[in-house]
């Protein structure tokens, strides 16, 4: 009983995010495409916009998101001694789609060729045999980290 006030709760935490738009699929449907802005949290000069499908009346909420990442202020040295340098990266944001533990997630994962932050918004759960996932990115080009960068190239 202890478990499902507590996904109630975590559900209800989730649902009280503020949307930045929501647009309706149609008037004979339940069905809305709902963009939320997420700031990542370890580098706040970097904004995402996550669009997703939102079914109100369904116990699952179809598996399509879209992604675009963008430099929204300043991206410090200092922001980034502090993210997970590896090829796995780490989860930034989730997002519960279902009773039945299907989620979408946004992983942030530093390319150190190419000094550039990806950001790979998926889900967990398989749909119609394809785990639907997009992309998007944020070069270092041109910001106050560019020298932080070129420094770990070097290592």
């Amino acid at each position: 009983m202890k478990q499902l006030v507590v996904l109630a709760l975590l559900l209800g935490v989730t649902a009280c995010t503020e949307d930045a738009g929501k647009v309706s699929l149609g008037l004979f449907t339940t069905k809305d495409v709902v963009i939320k802005a997420e700031q990542d949290p370890k580098i706040p000069g970097v904004t995402c916009h996550i669009s997703h499908v939102e079914a109100d009346l369904d116990f699952s909420d179809p598996s399509d998101m879209s992604i675009a990442c963008r430099q929204t202020g300043p991206i410090l040295e200092q922001h980034l001694t502090q993210i997970d340098l590896s090829k796995n990266g780490e989860v930034i944001f989730r997002e519960s789609k279902s009773i039945l533990l299907k989620s979408l997630k946004v992983r942030r994962i530093y390319d150190k060729k190419s000094n550039t932050l990806m950001y790979l918004s998926y889900s967990t759960k398989e749909t119609n045999g394809s785990h639907h996932h997009a992309l998007s990115t944020v070069p270092l080009y041109k910001t106050q980290a560019w020298d932080w960068a070129q420094r770990q190239k070097a290592n």
